[in-house]
């Protein structure tokens, strides 16, 4: 028996679409009328359309890879095309990368500088302010600010 790849991929796929409509008949038995009379529509719509699509639809033929060769390099390309397409592929495959790439660092440098003027904020507002930087870690100080917050 002489089949080409192309009808023994259809009669495998015919196989697999039988085993399925048979494993759906038989689950089918118990659904509610409703249910089972929309599975049966769509199953007729299915049918309806494939046997539309069929003769139309011509076997997909895929195509061949190209063994592309440069000096001792040899490399597998997808057919087709010519040299300059390929690194304009490249490139536009790459714009996406170097986007995040660039805002992941514009990232990172906003955060950082937005710690360190934080940080700057609080020491400067510790260095300008009349007590002493001790006084911040006294028990007693914190004690007194409390006092202090609730007498206002």
């Amino acid at each position: 028996m002489n089949t080409t790849p192309n009808t023994s991929q259809e009669a495998a796929a015919e196989r697999f679409a039988r085993r399925v409509s048979a494993r759906l008949t038989d689950g089918s038995q118990d659904l509610p009328y409703d249910i089972s009379e929309r599975l049966r529509a769509s199953r007729m719509q299915a049918l309806a359309r494939r046997k539309v699509l069929a003769p139309v639809r011509a076997p997909a033929r895929a195509a061949a890879p190209v063994v592309l060769a440069g000096g001792a390099t040899a490399t597998l390309g997808g057919g087709g095309g010519s040299e300059g397409s390929n690194w304009w592929n490249a490139l536009v495959s790459a714009v996406p990368l170097i986007a995040l790439v660039v805002g992941l660092f514009f990232i990172s440098t906003v955060q950082d500088e937005s710690g360190a003027n934080e940080i700057a904020e609080v020491d400067a507002a510790l260095l300008t302010d009349e007590l002493p930087p001790e006084a911040y870690s006294d028990p007693g100080f914190v004690q007194f600010l409390k006092t202090a917050a609730q007498n206002h």
